[in-house]
């Protein structure tokens, strides 16, 4: 397990004598996501059961941050936020299929002005909206609604499987002597959760079952499968990491990988509680980023783009809300944040229509400190069914515990309850936020506190969702 190093000892780390190479040239980026990731299915995280021995590895090469939460609990606004340094609402991704609009720039396109030969690669990058409807397509090509391919140099779909021939493909059409920005998407460990290329399953009967979760077995079996592909991610990643070293760019490139969002279980993907917005992050670059460090210094999903701006030595432009966070990762002072933020939006491509779940349909910010979240419901009156897995074992043995009356009473309120407008959690009592303490007058001074963060938020964001506080 990694060991937390001071700042004062990675001052020391990265004076002159660490760093190799002042280097003048510009540095490698490259942003790595797994797909519906939660950050504690990771072997570094302390997960002692899932099998991540090539993201532990790098990870003691470089920081392990156990503070990152994205802006959104779902793919397309949360990379919205990755790739423009906003929040998703800022920038107008509040549908999940619509396109990044036009006038928005996402951090590739400065570095691609600064020289730098810019891509992405693999899974779907979910950015360029959904036009392959009979109604949409042709709207969408009318407006010229599809961006990436005249924001980008390389921009390629690929399946399972081709993930390195499409980083090598990349790097081949990279001109000699240009740096780098590459942004590579993996499928896994997204649903649906198959069985192809998992030769060593993992053991269902040792899995730690979350505290917000029921110990039943369908919950253990569709764990196992998510598991199972994390394991197999595992391998993919490794396989970027090989070509870097064997074209040699491994030094000169800063390396983060990231979770794009929590994953899809009851309480994760498509909520606002931790397990759906906290993800992986880790970092690396060789002679610039102190190894083995950790930290727990709060980041948000807004923040990689500044990050990967100021390494190659670019200001963050204006409208950006997200902060640099290299200081922190070369162990010099950083602006810390006190809060982060994240919205809930729509999900998927289907209408609204009597039935709607929140799996579907669902309207919610919050605001957390180091210790409290605060959720701020919108649509309360939803019906709650989680993100992707609302058909699988999991859930349907949790609804038919619910039904007899066997489900813990924290967990049925959590999930079959009345929901209220307001949440308030006690993160280092209630890490699993199952105990709601909005209204207690004990904390109003917290809830305040909140609220009034969050109302900042919303309206720098120009939110669409009414204000929390009516004064």
């Amino acid at each position: 397990m990694a060991l937390k190093i001071s700042r004062r000892q990675m001052a020391a780390a990265v004076a002159p004598g660490f760093v190799r190479a002042a280097q003048a040239e510009h540095p490698n980026l490259l942003l790595i996501l797994s797909d519906d990731h939660a950050a504690e299915f990771l072997g570094a995280n302390g997960n002692p059961v899932i099998r991540t021995p090539n993201l532990d590895r790098f990870a003691s090469q470089g920081m392990r941050c156990t503070r990152m939460f994205t802006a959104a609990p779902q793919c397309v606004p949360s990379r919205a936020a990755f790739l423009t340094g906003r929040s998703p609402v800022a920038v107008r991704m509040g549908r999940f299929t619509a396109p990044l609009p036009p006038d928005v720039r996402t951090f590739a396109e400065p570095l691609r002005e600064a020289g730098y030969f810019t891509g992405v690669c693999r899974r779907m990058y979910h950015l360029d909206g959904a036009a392959g409807g009979r109604v949409s397509g042709p709207i969408y090509r009318k407006h010229g609604l599809q961006t990436f391919r005249r924001r980008l140099d390389y921009v390629d779909i690929s399946g399972p499987g081709q993930t390195e021939a499409r980083v090598n493909e990349f790097l081949d059409r990279k001109p000699a002597g240009k740096p780098f920005f590459l942004w590579v998407n993996f499928n896994d460990p997204h649903y649906p959760w198959d069985r192809d290329a998992i030769p060593q399953p993992h053991d269902r009967s040792r899995l730690p079952i979350p505290r917000y979760l029921p110990d039943l077995p369908g919950v253990r079996e569709d764990l196992g499968r998510y598991y199972d592909e994390i394991a197999r991610m595992d391998g993919e990643f490794q396989s970027v990491l090989d070509i870097l070293e064997r074209r040699g760019l491994a030094e000169n490139t800063l390396v983060l990988f990231l979770g794009d969002n929590g994953f899809p279980f009851p309480h994760g993907k498509g909520t606002l509680y931790d397990p759906g917005l906290n993800v992986p992050c880790l970092a690396r670059w060789p002679g610039r980023i102190w190894p083995g460090s950790v930290s727990d210094t709060l980041l948000s999903g807004e923040d990689p783009g500044p990050t990967f701006l100021e390494a190659a030595g670019l200001p963050a432009p204006r409208e950006m809300s997200g902060r640099s966070f290299l200081p922190l990762l070369r162990g010099q002072a950083h602006n810390a944040r006190q809060h982060v933020f994240a919205a809930r939006l729509t999900h998927g491509s289907r209408p609204f229509k009597e039935g709607t779940t929140t799996h579907t349909f669902d309207l919610s910010r919050a605001v957390r400190s180091s210790r409290y979240k605060l959720i701020y419901n919108c649509t309360p009156h939803m019906k709650y069914s989680p993100v992707d897995s609302y058909t699988e074992r999991s859930w349907l043995e949790m609804t038919d515990e619910h039904y007899w009356g066997r489900l813990d009473p924290a967990l049925d309120r959590a999930y079959y309850g009345a929901r209220p407008v307001l949440e308030l959690y006690d993160l280092e009592s209630d890490p699993a936020e199952l105990n709601n303490l909005a209204g207690r007058p004990e904390l109003r001074a917290i809830e305040r506190q909140l609220l009034e963060a969050l109302q900042e938020k919303m309206i720098l964001d120009w939110d669409f969702l009414p204000l929390p506080l009516n004064e």
